[in-house]
């Protein structure tokens, strides 16, 4: 499956909102990438993190890890193909934090795995909690890079569907200027709509 046959997932699926949407890196865009109305679908699920863990599949890996809510489904998935261990953040106070006893193993290599990365906030969060434990960051494998390969992990990282997806800090919002569209928040995160 080729990056467009990925597309056109999201496309089918009703997966990829135009409008005008509050992202949770505070940003505004006119595009939203709604993973889970393509990954509720298992097939398209596997198609789609079967290509990071195929990626992956030589390199050495204990764990995979996500931060919730998005890179869950993922995360499962690509550990469940690779026969690996997932583990997930979450938000407490604003922080992603590991909880209901999940814990870094000093030394052990983790592969993060999220569902969509603008300025890749939550990847790295997950990558400090991963180092701050002892723990090596293998790798970051996700659905869309909202950043056309920009963002850079300083790891090997792999994306099965790469877009120049413009995002707009909140002042410089023209579709707030315009005041056409009203800004709405689709993602699990809550932000403050402005």
């Amino acid at each position: 499956m080729v990056h467009s046959d990925i597309y056109k997932l999201f496309i089918k699926t009703n997966a990829l909102l135009n409008g005008h949407f509050l992202l949770t890196s505070g940003r505004h865009s006119n595009q939203y990438f709604q993973c889970a109305l393509v990954l509720q679908y298992p097939d398209y699920n596997e198609i789609i993190c079967q290509k990071i863990a195929d990626y992956f599949k030589d390199f050495e890996i204990d764990t995979v890890i996500s931060p919730a809510i998005g890179g869950i489904i993922v995360g499962q998935e690509v550990a469940r193909l690779l026969n690996k261990k997932s583990i997930f953040a979450e938000r407490e106070d604003k922080k992603l934090v590991l909880r209901r006893g999940f814990n870094i193993e000093k030394g052990k290599k983790y592969l993060v795995c999220e569902d969509v990365v603008t300025t890749g906030g939550s990847v790295f969060e997950v990558m400090e909690i991963v180092r701050e434990g002892g723990g090596v960051v293998a790798g970051v494998g996700f659905i869309v890079d909202r950043s056309n390969n920009k963002v850079q992990f300083d790891v090997p990282q792999f994306s099965t569907l790469q877009l120049e997806v413009i995002s707009y800090q909140p002042d410089e919002c023209p579709l707030c200027h315009e005041n056409k569209i009203p800004l709405v928040k689709p993602g699990s995160r809550k932000v403050k709509l402005q």
